[in-house]
This record gives C-alpha cells, structure tokens and sequence, in this order.
C-alpha cells in the first residue's frame, strides 16, 4: 500500500510492478488478517450504535430532519436513483436525499458474485440494484444502459444523480441520453461528447483555451521523438513538464517526474519506458511550483448550483473546505461559473477541477482576501468528486439537485441572493454548511501507525546510520490519534454505522483475496472510491 500523504512524517513502503509477487501476496494476507483483527471491535461499535438509536430514537432521526416537513401539502417526496453508492460519494449524497425525506434507490457494480458494495446496506436507501459493469464494448454499454433505463421504469425515478467511477463515465453519458430520450427522468449527468471532451486531458486543455481561460503550457504528442523535441526546445528556457497519458493507466498515473531531467540520457531513458503512439497519445504538461486545489460543483442548464474547494493532492484522502469566501475559493469559483455557462443549458451534471497555483499566488492570496488568483487547471473530472462528503450537514444541497425538475422559465433567481456572474444574474451557490474535516481510518491507520512501525523495526535490523527516528514516529501517533478525536471518517455515520463496517471487513478483504488468488500486483488503494491502483 502506498502510505504517502500531507503527514508530518511521509512513509512510502510501496510495493511495485518490479516486487515479487510473494511480496504482494505477503501484502494481501497482512491486510486480510487486520481486517479480521479489527472485526471484533468494529462490530462491536456497530452494535453500540445500533443500541444507542434504538434507546434514543432522535439520534436516529435527527438525519431526516427535513426541508420541508412531510406533513404539509408543501412537500413532494422524490425518487432519486443514485449510482455509484458503494464509494464515500455516492452515499453521502444518498444520505442527504434521505435526510431531506426523499426515497432513495442505490445501485453499484458488484463484478463478484459476493454482495460487495458497501452502501448496499444503508439505512438511506429504499432498495438496492446491482449493475453490470460495462468494458467498453457496445454489448455490455447497451446491456447497461437497459438496466438502468428499467430500473427507471420500475421504481418511478424523477432524478438519476450519477456517481459511478471513471471506468462507466462514457456509458453514463450514453445512458443519459436514452433515458432523457424515453422518459421523465432528468439525469445528473453529461451527454457523450461533453463527457469525452472533459474527461480526456488534451481535448479539455484545448477545449478550456478556446474559452479564454488560463491553462498551462501544454503539448500532445503521438511519439518518442516528439516528446524528445518538446523537451529539447525547452532546455535553456526554465521550464519543466510532466508527463501524463491521456486517458487511465493505474502503472503510470502516480509518475511526476520533472521533465527534462539532468542529462539528456536520463531524459531519453526516461521516456523510452513509455507507449507513446497515435492509438495512445501523451500529453507534456507544464510543471507549475506550488499547493495543488481540488473542486466539487453541481451544475444544472450551465448555472453552478452548489460549490466547494479544498486542497489537494495526487492521493487525496484528507478533505477540508477552503472557506468559501476565501480569494482562492471565489477564483475557483469564478473559473468554474465561466467554464458552465459557456456550456449552455444543456449543460447539466457534477463539474470538478484540479488546480496548481503558483506559490506566491497562494500567498497573496493569504495576505488579500480580494485577491483575483491566476489559477492552473491540470485535469477535469465531468463526475462526482468525494469532496461531495463536506456537504454532510447542508440539507440545502438536495433543493440545489431538485432545480432540475424546475422549468427552464422558472429558473431566474430571487432579487435578494443574488449576484452579477458569467451565468448573468444567478443565485448564489449551496456551500458547506460547517463543513467537517474528513478522513478514512484504514488508510490512516495505515499510514501513520502501521506505516511508521514498520519503518522503525526496519531502521533497527538495518545498518543505515543515524538509527531509528522516534519521534517522527511518535509525532504520526499523535497525527492519527487527532484524526480519530476531531474529524469525521468518510464512511461512517452513528444512525447508519453498517456501510463502513461492510466496507472494510468485506469489500477490501475480498478485494485483496481476488489479488491473492488471480496474482494480481497493486501498488495503492483508494479506500475512499474503492480503487485499487495495479501495477
């Protein structure tokens, strides 16, 4: 597992492609028995929790608190079909459909044959669906988009909120427009072509400079030597790149190596070691120096519904809003207005970005409130982001996704929210209401207790000098023992404690079993979106 995070100690004990598959193996079996381990307390506190709603029925309830009361004519409870359930963020958007009184039905893969999916179990859904994961083919995308077109039909949907992974973002879009086509149901989602276009990394980049809008220095290229060239022409100005494929490769999406690097042997060595061809093109995108910032919008007919910031990384699995009155957060804001509006209002579905600022951008941005930040968009991502988790207490958000089913007349804002934006006079959007810091025990637990244990014993049989370093280690203790006291785990809620029992005593124990049995290597895991990264 890659253990490497914003910690006061970074642990990086990971295994890769070059190990021995007795190493990952070794690592499948380790992580299986610490499931079991833990599984008498964790099932211990399910059933405190369990107890401790059935004692005290408002700690239950108090979730379900709702927008409007269902007692009064005023209120319409919805059907919303949320895929995508079994990561952090679709089920904190079904908990807060659930919250404000709606019926919710879940729906998630589960390639195996065990009931997989964590938010199967939740307290926040009606019933739960399994899907069939599409490959790419037509057969399985048509078989797909059917599913989901009679679950539609069965359950009465008047809302599909698309949350599913990067694997089905195509089919989504697919599904989106056939469903639209032959029904009521509204969809949360792109149509084909936006989603490609966003999706893949050189077509946003030129898509987002058509627009007027920043972007850093980038080039495509279908071949070695074309790299070599851009890397050539760059010698002597200052600048270096990244190189980043296009579209999803788990073996090279954690490489940022600068480019060009010391010599031009290291640089020619370097890039011999990637497929660069016009069926698998690559893109050299400029390395910008400083803090990178993460995005999360809701976006309905081109107007930004619901927005939030926070900082990033490659592996993000710490979230903390930026205030949304901050210079950094109104520039992303005002990025993310411009870049809706120029979709027009077919324009509807989750909207987020990666950002790198340059540092003393940053830091002006600290010292001026006011300030307007000269931001970098690196990667758009047209779905759901797990930064959705920070709107846990802001029921607000489910009317932001009902503005849907509004008609297209019946959309002009209120005179007393309003402001002047590049969607005209829009509403302000649904920010965090007290948002929460969020964290994920298991990868915690791995990367500041287990990480830097493993580190010390090993500095103490090694013959490295200097010897073992204690207090790194102790200062990790204290980090996670922080966390647990003063954040909130992704997964789980006291009134709903069974998703994050289910999550890591089932899906990532038979997860890493499927590793163990068809030797599969992996280098790091994303407990938060259920991603196993293989090497």
């Amino acid at each position: 597992m890659r253990l490497s995070q914003h910690g006061p100690a970074q642990v990086n004990n990971m295994l890769d492609g070059n190990s021995s598959f007795l190493a990952h193996a070794a690592q499948d079996v380790a992580l299986i028995v610490l499931s079991f381990a833990f599984l008498p307390l964790d099932t211990f506190i399910v059933c405190f929790c369990y107890v401790l709603t059935y004692f005290n029925p408002l700690q239950a309830i108090q979730k379900r608190r709702h927008v409007r009361s269902t007692s009064t004519p005023y209120f319409e409870a919805r059907t919303i079909l949320i895929t995508g359930v079994g990561m952090t963020k679709g089920l904190a958007i079904a908990r807060l459909f659930y919250a404000a009184g709606h019926n919710v039905i879940g729906a998630d893969f589960e390639p195996m044959l065990l009931p997989t999916s964590s938010g199967r179990i939740s307290r926040a859904l009606k019933s739960f669906h399994k899907l069939s994961k599409p490959d790419g083919s037509r057969e399985k995308a048509a078989r797909y988009t059917n599913e989901l077109l009679n679950l539609i039909r069965q359950e009465k949907v008047d809302i599909w909120v698309s949350c599913s992974g990067v694997a089905s973002a195509v089919e989504d879009g697919m599904a989106k427009e056939m469903i639209e086509t032959v029904t009521n149901c509204k969809c949360v989602q792109y149509d084909v072509s936006t989603t490609k276009k966003l999706h893949e990394k050189h077509s946003f980049m030129d898509h987002t400079k058509s627009l007027g809008l920043p972007i850093p220095e980038t080039h495509t290229v279908t071949s070695k030597a074309a790299a070599l060239q851009v890397l050539d022409d760059a010698s002597g100005k200052g600048i270096q790149y990244v190189m980043k494929y296009i579209g999803t490769d788990d073996s090279v999406r954690g490489d940022m190596t600068l480019l060009p690097r010391s010599t031009p042997a290291q640089t020619k060595a370097h890039i011999s070691r990637f497929q660069i061809s016009e069926e698998r093109p690559w893109i050299l995108q400029q390395y910008i120096r400083g803090p990178e910032y993460c995005t999360h919008a809701l976006v309905v007919r081109g107007e930004v519904k619901a927005f939030v910031a926070c900082p990033s990384a490659e592996l993000l699995m710490h979230y903390e809003a930026l205030p949304s009155d901050s210079a950094l957060s109104m520039s992303m804001l005002r990025f993310t207005q411009e870049f809706a509006a120029a979709g027009g209002t077919s324009f509807t579905g989750h909207l987020s970005f990666d950002f790198l600022v340059e540092t003393h951008e940053a830091e002006k941005a600290l010292r001026d409130p006011n300030a307007n930040v000269h931001l970098y968009p690196i990667e758009c991502n047209p779905r759901a982001h797990t930064a959705v988790c920070l709107f846990g207490n802001t029921l607000e958000m489910v009317d932001a996704y009902l503005t849907i089913l509004e008609p297209k007349q019946a959309l002009s804002s209120s005179p007393s929210n309003t402001s002047l934006t590049p969607n005209g006079l829009a509403a302000a959007p649904v920010f965090p209401r007290s948002p929460q810091k969020y964290y994920w025990i298991a990868h915690d637990l791995g990367e500041f207790v287990i990480g830097p244990v493993l580190s010390l014993i090993s500095s103490l049989y090694s013959s490295k000098k200097g010897g073992p370093d204690v207090s790194k280690v102790l200062e990790c203790f204290a980090t996670f023992a922080d966390h647990v006291l003063n954040r909130h785990e992704g997964m789980f809620e006291v009134w709903d404690p069974m998703p994050a029992w289910w999550l890591y005593h089932v899906y990532w124990p038979t997860q890493f079993l499927m590793a163990l049995l068809f030797q599969r290597k992996w280098s790091r895991v994303n407990v938060s979106t259920c991603k196993m990264f293989m090497c």
